[in-house]
């Protein structure tokens, strides 16, 4: 992919500037088009979180250049994320433990309900923080090598993250509960299946079709991608005629906007492609031909003849039973 990349996250191209903002070295951002590439940059530590990486975390989210429609957030190294950083792990009073926590839920906010969808990479080691930075993501790719895992229990912690408040929105709380008291590791494939990623991909093939994907969000109108982020999932906790309201709504503001208006007509003109099924066809009923009416049935009659064998009896008259030669219908 040939790409435009600006290193937001690092001032300037000098190590001096770098010495001087250490925490700029523990993203790295890449701006290509409409798709903003955010990779977490502690491979030695297999990118766990510590509180400036919290922190750039926030600050890129919320500063996002205008021209992003999508972002694509991965992680350097053989790991998505490992988790809390727990050589960073310090005693705290109750109050600075809660505010500790909050600071996390700022960053994964501005993640989960920030202005583009997000589409996150996942390989290796998803765990602890790692997992609740990933079910702030929109969209989750995981590479064959992805395992998740919530060791708090192990640990004598409690996730402080947002996962409890994001995860059982993916697996129900019976699994995430699961998962913490008794240390239970989901492989990619079964991870998959019971919600905690959309995608599995070959290993090495995550970041390609992470970039595949955002570069179709980014061509979505911005306002339907925008319902899509803070409307949907509100809705989902909202009671049925509350959420139905809603949706009118939001409905009646999307096809408003002129972006929805342009497509409309595209698609009228015929000039916007078709919806497809997976295989590349299109996914339009054909008319079904009418089935040809059966070939009655013809009734028993003769049957050709071989050689001077008698006819066959016709169907329906006993008595006159076929034999060979003159003696075919003989009377009694």
């Amino acid at each position: 992919m040939n790409q435009l990349q600006i290193v937001s996250s690092m001032p300037s191209a000098h190590s001096a500037a770098r010495t001087a903002n250490p925490a700029a070295e523990l993203l790295h951002v890449e701006h290509t088009r409409a798709v903003t590439h955010v990779q977490l940059r502690r491979a030695t530590k297999r990118n766990a979180l510590n509180d400036a990486l919290i922190e750039r975390l926030r600050q890129v989210f919320t500063t996002l250049p205008p021209a992003t429609r999508a972002v694509v957030l991965s992680g350097d190294g053989e790991h998505f994320c490992a988790g809390l950083d727990l050589s960073s792990l310090t005693e705290r009073s109750v109050v600075d433990g809660i505010a500790h926590s909050r600071s996390w839920h700022h960053a994964f906010e501005e993640i989960q309900f920030g202005r583009v969808p997000v589409v996150a990479v996942l390989k290796g080691a998803v765990v602890g923080g790692g997992l609740e930075l990933a079910s702030a993501a929109h969209i989750r790719v995981a590479e064959a090598s992805t395992f998740y895992a919530l060791p708090e229990g192990q640990r004598g912690l409690f996730v402080g993250g947002g996962g409890s408040a994001r995860i059982p929105r993916l697996i129900g709380a019976a699994r995430m509960a699961d998962m913490m008291l008794t240390g239970r590791v989901y492989a990619a494939e079964e991870g998959s299946r019971v919600g905690l990623s959309q995608y599995v991909v070959p290993e090495g093939a995550g970041l390609t079709t992470a970039f595949e994907l955002a570069e179709k969000i980014a061509s979505n109108a911005a306002l339907s991608n925008f319902a899509v982020l803070h409307a949907l999932p509100r809705i989902a906790e909202m009671g049925q005629s509350e959420g139905l309201f809603t949706e009118s709504l939001m409905a009646a503001i999307a096809q408003g906007d002129e972006g929805a208006k342009t497509r409309m007509k595209a698609f009228l003109e015929g000039r916007a492609g078709k919806v497809r099924r997976a295989d590349g066809h299109a996914a339009v009923a054909k008319p079904v031909k009418p089935a040809k009416p059966a070939k009655p049935t013809k009734a028993i009659g003769k049957t050709g003849k071989t050689g001077k064998t008698g006819k066959t009896g016709k169907a329906g008259k006993t008595g006159k039973i076929a034999t060979t030669g003159k003696q075919a219908g003989a009377k009694r």
